[in-house]
């Protein structure tokens, strides 16, 4: 038979208080609402649950029978309501994210830490891997948020474009930490840490060194960026890397400079087009490129 919920709140609060009058306060209603809804419920059931003479108001052996069960059954609908609420306002679940590297070391670690301080009870992946395979993720489903360089290498995907300013890296002590902005020329005969993979950085600052007659050195090479700002600290090397990395405050004594012409890294936060994402994924993404906005500029329009 269906049960109204509100009257199995009135038969719980009714055993546990021990009198109409304070149940109907447990439940901020009138006493004789409580009345009401307990003669309800046992016209349902077909059983007194409360034995009721004058001055005498006590549950009867069906009713200690079934308040077990109640309860139970008020937990469990009171976690199913949690959850409903969870879900709705994104603060549980699950958000998978996958970046080509530049942002996992000193951009989403911080993101994620801070998201999850007010919705511990979402669990949030970082993977790490090359842009394709990101794209290809994104596109089929299994990864809620990819982060990759530019060009989208997969259709069917919405990306928000980003141009982030890239900066010169170099120790406290460098002789070029002096300068408030650095030139193609002031990186003459020096060691500069280069990108594997044939980066487009790479490539914006060889076209600006070959402009220039520009000569450096390349001894060095690392697949992230954050890995060259730690040879960076290490060493006598200096590096051109993205915001995200070359302005984190990390008390390494690296210090970043202004670099002219602009070099810029371009990257996307791409995810499925027809594959709506979760409130909590949604709010991470919000977050996502609302950093990257701090860091850099938006593309006029949105790639897909």
């Amino acid at each position: 038979m269906p049960l109204k919920i509100r009257h199995l709140e009135v038969f719980d609060a009714l055993v546990e208080a021990g009198s109409v009058s304070r149940a109907a306060d447990r439940l901020n209603l009138t006493q004789p609402a409580v009345s009401i809804a307990l003669s309800k419920l046992e016209a349902d059931l077909g059983f007194r649950l409360f034995h009721r003479e004058r001055g005498y108001f006590a549950p009867t052996g069906e009713a200690m029978l079934l308040h077990s069960e109640v309860t139970q059954g008020l937990r469990a609908i009171s976690r199913v309501s949690k959850r409903i609420d969870e879900i709705r306002l994104g603060t549980t679940g699950g958000v998978s994210i996958a970046t080509n590297g530049t942002l996992a070391i000193n951009f989403l670690p911080r993101l994620v830490a801070e998201f999850q301080s007010n919705n511990p009870g979402v669990s949030v992946e970082i993977r790490v891997h090359s842009s394709r395979q990101i794209a290809a993720w994104v596109s089929a489903g299994q990864i809620d948020i990819g982060l990759i360089d530019l060009p989208v290498p997969v259709a069917g995907l919405n990306a928000e474009l980003f141009k982030l300013e890239c900066v010169c890296v170099m120790h406290k002590d460098d002789v070029l930490a002096q300068e408030k902005t650095l030139t193609p020329q002031s990186l003459r005969d020096r060691s500069v840490v280069g990108i594997t993979g044939d980066h487009i950085v790479d490539r914006q600052l060889d076209q600006l060194l070959s402009d220039t007659d520009t000569v450096i050195q390349r001894n060095v090479y690392s697949y992230f960026f954050a890995t060259a700002r730690n040879i960076v600290a290490m060493g006598k090397d200096v590096a051109i890397i993205d915001p995200t990395n070359g302005k984190a405050r990390l008390n390494d004594d690296v210090v970043w400079r202004k670099f002219s012409p602009r070099i810029d890294h371009e990257m996307a936060v791409i995810t499925a087009k027809n594959q709506p994402i979760g409130k909590a994924a949604a709010t991470i993404c919000e977050r996502i490129c609302d950093g990257l906005n701090a860091h850099g500029d938006a593309f006029p329009q949105k790639g897909s």
